[in-house]
């Protein structure tokens, strides 16, 4: 019975919106205001036959990475989020992870970014999603699970995290992100399990982290000049501004060409180079990609 309502739900939440509210184009012959069901695959990163199978009812549960996806996909509010995964009997996710729900606003802006590289993250820096051009910048991100989903995680424990800035640049992007780390553990509860356990971890694996955490510094990371080495267009200049929401866990990132540089040029490329040639941070990454990114190709 719960797999049928899943399936009543989605089609209920697929109608109601509109191509333009996703990005997509209205196209000829559109017998529905709503999206058709590829469109909502597509969006999700889901096969159409998969997805057609959920709308029936039939078919296997769901996983939570689809949940979130489709939850995405369809704009849905965090009320009607945590009922989907309540059908699909799935544990509704602890906010603050990387199956988190986005605010249907920071995905309607994300999407009007086409020309800009722009991602959600969380207050820990777990990637939430991403739009083409950040994949193409940054690397895909959408694989990772537990403690290795933060990057700053990965910053203090895996050196390959690192190749994305050059050495020159590593103290200093060191040192941001433990203050702003720290700002992001005070505003959230004392006891929250997710930042106490990261930042033991990070103590005893780090003496880095260990050394710049006891110095005590705080600031949210609110804007940023950075210097990115990109594997096929090699050093680009970006200005990195940061939108907080309201309860400032989660910020959309974008990224605009530092001015003085040759970025300007170089980031219009990265719909030409694609993913083709991005490093992408972690040593291990899921084979699943980003909604509504491309597909991923490796050179």
């Amino acid at each position: 019975m719960k797999y049928a309502e899943l399936g009543a739900f989605l089609r209920s939440r697929r109608e109601r919106i509109r191509p333009a509210d996703v990005g997509l184009p209205a196209g000829p012959r559109r017998r529905v205001p709503g999206l058709r069901r590829e469109e909502v695959a597509l969006l999700a990163g889901a096969s159409v036959d998969y997805y057609n199978e959920l709308e029936r009812g039939a078919g296997s549960q769901p996983s939570e990475q689809m949940i979130a996806a489709l939850a995405r996909a369809l704009r849905l509010t965090a009320d009607e989020r945590d009922y989907l995964y309540r059908l699909a009997d799935r544990p509704v996710p602890v906010q603050g992870g990387a199956a988190s729900h986005v605010h249907p606003g920071m995905l309607d802006l994300l999407g009007r970014m086409p020309s800009t590289p722009a991602q959600v993250i969380t207050d820990l820096h777990v990637t939430l999603v991403q739009n083409p051009l950040a994949v193409a910048l940054l690397g895909d991100q959408s694989g990772l699970r537990g403690p290795r989903a933060s990057f700053v995680h990965r910053w203090f424990t895996e050196p390959d995290a690192r190749r994305l800035y050059p050495e020159a640049d590593h103290e200093g992007q060191s040192r941001s992100f433990v203050a702003d780390l720290r700002a992001a553990a005070a505003r959230r509860h004392a006891k929250d399990p997710e930042t106490g356990t990261m930042i033991r971890t990070l103590l005893d694996v780090s003496p880095d982290f260990a050394a710049l955490w006891a110095e005590h510094d705080v600031a949210f990371r609110r804007s940023d000049r950075k210097r990115l080495l990109h594997p096929t267009l090699g050093l680009v200049e970006v200005n990195c501004l940061n939108l907080f929401s309201e309860d400032g866990r989660q910020r959309l990132l974008w990224f605009t060409p530092a001015v003085g540089t040759d970025s300007a040029g170089l980031l219009e490329l990265l719909a030409v180079v694609g993913t083709q040639e991005v490093v992408v941070e972690s040593a291990v990454s899921s084979p699943t990609r980003t909604a509504g990114s491309p597909p991923r190709r490796r050179g």
